[in-house]
């Protein structure tokens, strides 16, 4: 019975000597978040589109002002010799400098907090936030989020005393030092995020943040899955290290033998999803990690790697508030 999350081919597939068996299973191409396919360089299309009225209106229908500071002042944004913004937004990915101009008229881009609606705005990429609809963006360049579809039987880490396939089979292909943001058993397989951004890394796996991830798991289940099974989960069970329960889980699929059953939750103890099945008498025979955050695994194949588009990263970045 298939578990969900898998198929496909997108993506590059992770290279390196410790038994990998594909190379990149695109080529050529810029990292705009997508896998990498053959082919042309295909046009990127807008991340948001814009309106196609770019004035502000309030309830009443007058012009919304511009935002001030706290002393009545319009922020002092510009910097002499920076990048216009639109410039800024366009080499983000979000379309052609009409429509990032667009975006800037319609006040769905702030700088430093304030929302920007004059053109011709410059600013200093490297120290200064820029956000697109509450989401912001990632402007430094040397910083890398890569979505990886870890196999089983592979640790989660860049090296293993017992010479296991590990980590480094899929970052080598990358110039930036990645690292994993938080794990996945040695026998799950799913979504692992790698990055070099170490303040995203450390908000992802804090629990303060309480990232949400979802996970599909496969056991078996003879006469179908207890019908009270998805309401415990829900409600809690009792683990060694203290309770736990799911945010949300639903039956996906049963056929009398089997069954998978969907869960989210958003704590990061060890094994705690298959200790909570073990809590109900279910030894999982499949479990993939399908989402982190916004992020999707959708049809990244296993070993395969693809660069997080705008909208997830800054989505994610969002959600712990960066």
């Amino acid at each position: 019975m298939a578990t969900g999350g898998q198929g496909g081919s997108g993506g590059r597939r992770g290279s390196g000597s410790k038994g990998s068996s594909g190379g990149k299973a695109g080529s050529g191409g810029a990292r705009s978040g997508g896998s990498r396919s053959g082919g042309g360089k295909q046009r990127r299309r807008s991340a948001f589109t814009p309106p196609r009225s770019t004035r502000l209106r309030d309830d009443e229908g007058a012009v919304r002002p511009v935002p001030t500071d706290a002393d009545g002042e319009m922020p002092d944004l510009h910097r002499e010799g920076g990048e216009r913004l639109q410039k800024v937004l366009a080499q983000a990915g979000f379309g052609s400098r009409r429509a990032c101009e667009a975006l800037i008229g319609a006040g769905r881009v702030k700088v430093d907090g304030a929302v920007v609606l004059e053109q011709g705005v410059r600013i200093d990429p490297s120290t200064q936030v820029v956000h697109v609809d509450g989401r912001r963006l990632q402007l430094d360049t040397t910083k890398l989020t890569v979505a990886l579809h870890k196999p089983r039987h592979v640790v989660s880490a860049m090296s293993d005393p017992e010479g296991r396939r590990d980590l480094t089979e899929f970052t080598a292909e990358f110039p930036q030092r990645l690292y994993h943001v938080g794990r996945l058993d040695y026998e799950t397989e799913g979504l692992l995020l790698l990055t070099n951004d170490g303040e995203l890394a450390h908000r992802l796996t804090h629990p303060s943040f309480a990232v949400e991830k979802t996970y599909v798991c496969r056991f078996d289940a003879p006469g179908g899955p207890p019908r009270g099974l998805v309401k415990t989960l829900r409600e809690g069970v009792e683990l060694e290290d203290g309770p736990a329960r799911a945010d949300r889980a639903r039956v996906l699929a049963q056929d009398g033998r089997e069954a998978v059953v969907e869960v989210t939750l958003h704590e990061g103890r060890n094994r705690i999803v298959r200790r909570m099945f073990a809590s109900q008498g279910f030894e999982l025979t499949a479990l993939v990690r399908t989402r982190i955050g916004p992020v999707l695994l959708g049809d990244l194949a296993p070993g395969a790697t693809r660069e997080l588009t705008h909208r997830e990263l800054g989505t994610l970045m969002a959600e712990v508030g960066l």
